[in-house]
C-alpha cells in the first residue's frame, strides 16, 4: 500500500510532510455479505445473537456511573 503524503506549511516553521489516510476503504463484498440470518438455524439463535449484539439494553451488569446496587 502506499501512502499519500501532502506538504503544508506549519506555524512556526516552513513546510512540513503531513501522512494522509493510512487505510483500506473497507467496503463488503460477496453474495453472502450482510446475511446474518440465515447463518444461524433457530429462532433462539437468532434472539440470542441479538441480544449479543444489544448487551447495553439487554444485559444485567453495568458499568461506570450506570451501576447500582438495586436494579430500577
Amino acid at each position: 500500500m502506499e501512502y499519500e503524503v501532502m506538504s503544508a506549511e506549519a506555524p512556526g516553521r516552513k513546510q512540513v510532510n503531513i501522512l494522509g489516510a493510512t487505510f483500506e476503504d473497507g467496503k463488503p463484498s460477496g453474495e453472502e455479505c450482510g446475511r446474518w440470518r440465515q447463518k444461524l438455524n433457530s429462532r433462539s439463535e437468532q434472539l440470542k445473537y441479538l441480544e449479543t449484539a444489544e448487551r447495553y439494553w439487554y444485559g444485567k451488569e453495568w458499568f461506570g456511573s450506570e451501576k447500582r446496587k438495586n436494579p430500577a
